[in-house]
């Protein structure tokens, strides 16, 4: 990913916190056929390595666990964006030389990627994975609400995926390249958003 200096984000806790909050993440490797990419849902165990470990599943169905990977996995989560008119920039009024941009997070997680079958592993993943997504519901659905029989079928159908992070690449393009007036105004704008993900982008503008 390019990552001109001012976007460039290096706080691992800021980091983990936009891998935890994208919930859909896409997992691409390069194999002998080509690149393959899944939307799925990661979770971060950030006590495992030095800079955490990603676990998910894929279909059994799905070809991209069956090709060797040549090299590291990549995964890919997107934090909160918003569009940014130049409307909001000092120098419409002034000259005119101004163009719209796109402010964003992003972060790039790279690794060797794992592809397991084992049951037991397979459960703990989808247990974890679940606990995370209905803890803040009222009323929790857990794995163990389902028959164990009715789990054991599901749990054949998939393959689990771990990815030790190795190497991260995060940027945070948030109008840092802009004056201290036009930061203000894109951070005005956007609070004003009826777009929750527009709202949540415009709060990482620097003062």
């Amino acid at each position: 990913m390019y990552i001109p200096p001012a976007f460039r984000e290096t706080d691992l806790p800021f980091i983990h916190e936009t891998m935890r909050a994208a919930g859909l993440a896409n997992l691409v490797t390069a194999t002998a056929n080509g690149l393959a990419c899944t939307p799925l849902p990661l979770f971060l165990d950030a006590d495992e390595g030095e800079m955490g470990t990603l676990y998910g599943h894929v279909a059994k169905a799905n070809p991209q666990w069956k090709e060797p990977p040549v090299g590291e996995a990549l995964a890919t989560f997107m934090g909160p964006d918003a569009y940014v008119t130049p409307s909001w920039y000092e120098g419409k009024s002034r000259d005119g030389k101004v163009v719209p941009t796109w402010n964003y997070v992003a972060v790039h997680a790279y690794g060797p990627v794992e592809f397991f079958e084992d049951a037991d592993r397979l459960l703990a993943v989808v247990t974890r994975l679940t606990n995370l997504h209905e803890a803040s519901r009222p009323q929790p659905w857990a794995v163990g609400d389902a028959p164990p029989e009715f789990i054991q079928a599901q749990l054949r159908g998939i393959v689990g995926v771990r990815l030790p992070i190795t190497r991260i690449d995060a940027k945070r393009k948030m109008s840092q390249n802009r004056n201290a007036e036009d930061r203000a105004n894109v951070k005005e704008g956007l609070a004003g958003s009826a777009d929750a993900r527009e709202r949540q982008a415009g709060a990482l503008i620097p003062e």
